[in-house]
């Protein structure tokens, strides 16, 4: 079923393709589990009067969204790794506004999510498209016309095919509207060759017949690291992963509590078993390097295994990417924001993390992420410090 929602969301699979990947393992192993998320306004943007009530309005109207017979189907025939169990419980799936609170004070403006895990886990990457969408709508800003933003486009698939570069289309959560998506996608798909291979959108993979690309995202390693220990949280996450996915979906984000945290519990199984690793945060290129020296003392040949980079890229830095890695390991690239919103207008700076955990003993725990980049940490200042302790950290 879509609905014409004044044209922010129209369809239920408007969102990244690995939240419905870790809502299938949810769904599997932790159906009892609650989770609290938080809107965080990085960028300090100042929200017009109304904001609020404009965003519940189009908060109630995503209860009306379900899955279709067709795009059942299609997630069926493309996505096998997704059980029939699951594909019948999404299309049962509905949005529930009341497990979304709005408030705003001022300018200010604030967001929370809580309820059962596998329900909660869909509203992140739709609220944050929303909250983009209605702010530059609302403030009245005026970017490029529909011509510029196509012209901006092919001259940058063009640069990417003239290096070869392998790149997926990643910008859903900050993208500058629906309808500026889809023209970037439009025009990626009339240029279309072996350079563009698809896009984290699961409704737009399926509207322009590209791949839905996406594995897991820094909440699973945050809710193993709350339920388990911050000292197992990377392999138990990645042991899970592969109880459900049995080998597919086989990249694995690796700086949820830093690259080198990661790589101490990546090990030879882990090494040989994942396709790759995405990187997220820091130095791209050193982020390369220990990859390569990782693969290496695993005695696994890098240039078997590749990195998906997907840090606010933009063409200069990969570029600068594609020259470091040539020859010593396959590289791709996700990119999103560069894409989706680059329309003449200071793109949002805007995030939404899973902050709290309801665990198996009935406490709610504080997660918190410990990015490879010290600005992008989040999480309560006491509890960065005492997992930092935990793990050696010294940032």
């Amino acid at each position: 079923m879509t609905v014409e929602n004044k044209a922010i969301l129209g369809s239920l699979l408007d969102n990244d393709f690995y939240k419905f990947t870790m809502q299938c393992a949810v769904v599997q192993l932790f159906p009892r589990t609650k989770a609290r998320y938080t809107f965080i306004n990085r960028g300090k943007h100042s929200f017009p009067a109304g904001f609020a009530d404009a965003m519940r309005e189009t908060v109630k109207a995503m209860s009306q969204l379900q899955l279709s017979k067709e795009e059942k189907e299609f997630l069926r025939i493309n996505c096998p790794y997704l059980s029939p169990l699951y594909l019948d419980f999404l299309e049962g799936y509905k949005y529930d506004p009341s497990e979304v609170k709005i408030a705003q004070n001022g300018d200010d403006l604030q967001v929370t999510v809580e309820g059962y895990w596998y329900r909660t886990i869909l509203w992140e990457v739709p609220l944050l498209a929303v909250i983009s969408e209605l702010y530059y709508k609302m403030t009245g800003a005026i970017g490029w016309t529909d011509a510029q933003i196509e012209a901006n486009t092919r001259e940058k698939e063009n640069f990417y095919k003239d290096w070869g570069v392998v790149f997926a289309e990643f910008g859903t959560r900050r993208r500058h509207s629906y309808h500026v998506h889809d023209i970037v996608m439009r025009t990626l798909m009339q240029g279309y060759n072996s350079s563009f291979i698809g896009s984290s959108n699961v409704h737009f993979a399926m509207k322009y017949k590209v791949k839905p690309i996406g594995t897991h995202a820094h909440e699973w390693f945050m809710f193993h690291a709350a339920e388990y220990s911050y000292k197992m949280a990377n392999a138990l996450s990645l042991e899970h992963w592969v109880d459900v996915f049995r080998g597919d979906l086989g990249v694995a984000l690796s700086d949820t509590y830093t690259t080198d945290v990661f790589f101490k519990q990546f090990d030879k199984k882990f090494s040989k078993l994942f396709d790759g690793v995405r990187h997220d945060s820091g130095d791209p290129i050193e982020f390369a390097e220990k990859t390569i020296a990782h693969y290496k003392k695993m005695g696994v040949n890098p240039l078997s295994k590749y990195i998906i980079f997907s840090d606010g890229l933009n063409t200069e830095k990969v570029r600068a990417i594609t020259e470091a890695c040539k020859g010593k390991i396959g590289i791709s690239f996700g990119i999103g924001t560069n894409l989706t919103n680059d329309v003449g207008l200071r793109p949002m700076n805007i995030v939404m993390k899973l902050t709290e955990v309801l665990t198996s003993d009935n406490e709610w725990v504080p997660t918190v992420k410990l990015s490879d980049e010290p600005n992008k940490h989040t999480g309560d200042p006491k509890m960065i410090q005492l997992v930092k302790e935990v793990l050696s950290i010294k940032q």
